[in-house]
């Protein structure tokens, strides 16, 4: 039983912190260990703190809790550390957005082909990809033995800047291959009860095996289009509620269609113009909401967020409730504590994760992350080799997605203005150059991006 030291930074986010608390205190093999907590927000901190307090004494779980605002001690000679940060929260993300949209970019200049995912910060994420080197560099000089579990987005990008701007231990998770389980339930076996494989890259992965008892339920997925579709899809529209629906979409299906391969979770949010150039085109191929990431969708799944998060904080501030009485009473379906106790306790199983490709899935770099399942154990990560996906999935979707991240990447390390125009030179709303200068004129000239200015002005 490994007792550990575990940094948790941005662990003022009471949401997704009290998943990783909860998961911890279901997992008796990590029982002694210390949990640092940090966060700028010392008020909520200090309201998580006490959540993961009360928690564990409910449940008579021996962790030690504390929080900080120094991340430096907190990750000095830890045995893990979990970035969950989000630079600026939403509210900052959503000003530039509707700057991109006063001078004609629809959701924002940072949405593109295979990346629409409201979230998913790349070409505008300039504090973001600071925050995220910063704390790995930490990880590099005060526990240089640690993993870096990188919870934050963008994964696919963060997690190939660590691995290739430091030496550190790095692992990108995501829960959006969990989307199996909607495929499984949509053809009528228990998700429990099927095996499935997905790789590609974070947010853009597809399915290349779905069995139940050896038997290949790909079959079953044309079954269903053919003769169930169609039912589907007129029910569905009359009853989505929430936006994140959209496993079995049209979208998908199209999707799937056209590249060869059925796409798994936030795949299916992402794909080419054609399924994105306004709501009325989002709510054919995703529903009434538009799916999550659409002006409606995307304010549904906030108001939903704020809601659990003042949820969580009235029931944290309130001494005279059970917390577990909120909770399930086993582990949720995240990854991640899991993992931590397959490496702290050699306890060897296979996760998806997001680490260098290094030649596990055939046609991509070795430098860049890739998502696919692999053995985690003490020993490490131990990745598949020879990994395939049809020609269309890795020369007309990620290697078109490969490029924005390097276009990214090299914005962020090298700086100047000239990429940040070219990345829109290549946008279909673009019909002149003035117009990119000018968008990004006004991104920059934000007072929150004064920082940001510097960098990309020179």
């Amino acid at each position: 039983m490994a007792k550990l030291k575990i940094a948790v930074i941005g662990a003022g986010s009471i949401a997704w912190s009290s998943k990783i608390i909860h998961d911890l205190l279901h997992t008796p093999t990590l029982f002694g260990s210390e949990v640092a907590l940090v966060d700028i927000d010392a008020r909520r901190l200090k309201l998580v703190e006490g959540f993961a307090r009360r928690y564990a004494s409910e449940l008579g779980a021996d962790y030690k809790f504390y929080s900080t605002a120094d991340r430096r001690e907190a990750v000095r000679d830890a045995d893990f550390v979990v970035n969950t940060a989000m630079y600026g929260g939403h509210g900052y993300y959503e000003k530039m957005r509707e700057v991109s949209e006063r001078h004609g970019y629809y959701r924002g200049v940072n949405s593109t082909e295979w990346n629409m995912v409201s979230d998913y910060h790349t070409i505008w994420g300039y504090y973001q990809f600071k925050l995220a080197l910063e704390v790995a560099l930490d990880v590099e000089q005060y526990a240089p033995n640690a993993w870096l579990l990188q919870v934050a987005n963008p994964v696919f990008e963060l997690t190939t800047l660590i691995s290739r701007e430091t030496r550190v231990n790095v692992i990108g998770l995501c829960h959006g291959h969990l989307g199996y389980k909607e495929i499984a339930r949509a053809l009528g076996y228990d998700p429990e009860k099927v095996e499935f494989e997905a790789i590609g890259f974070n947010h853009v992965i597809w399915l290349t095996k779905l069995t139940y008892a050896g038997r290949n339920l790909y079959p079953l997925i044309d079954e269903w289009i053919e003769r169930k579709a169609q039912e589907y899809w007129a029910r569905w529209r009359l009853t989505q509620r929430d936006p994140f629906d959209i496993q079995m979409s049209p979208a998908a299906v199209d999707m799937y269609r056209r590249y060869g391969l059925f796409p798994v979770g936030d795949t299916v949010r992402g794909g080419t113009w054609m399924y994105h150039r306004d709501l009325k085109t989002k709510q054919q191929w995703f529903g009434p909401t538009g799916g999550p990431d659409s002006e409606v969708g995307w304010m549904v799944y906030l108001a939903r967020h704020e809601w659990y998060s003042s949820l969580l904080e009235k029931i944290a501030s309130d001494p005279g409730v059970p917390i577990s009485s909120f909770f399930p009473q086993t582990r949720t379906d995240e990854s991640l504590v899991p993992i931590i106790n397959s490496i702290a306790n050699d306890q060897p199983a296979t996760y998806q994760v997001n680490v260098p490709n290094t030649g596990a899935i055939d046609g991509l770099p070795g430098d860049v992350a890739v998502e696919i399942p692999a053995e985690v154990s003490g020993k490490g990560v131990k990745r598949p080799q020879g990994l395939k996906l049809p020609g269309k999935i890795l020369k007309a979707v990620l290697w078109p997605r490969m490029l924005r991240m390097e276009m990214a990447l090299t914005a962020f390390l090298e700086g100047g203005r000239q990429i940040l125009i070219d990345w829109l030179m290549l946008d279909p709303r673009t019909k002149s150059e003035k117009q990119a200068e000018e968008v990004w004129d006004a991104i920059l000239s934000m007072p929150e991006n004064e920082e940001m200015a510097r960098h990309y002005r020179g």
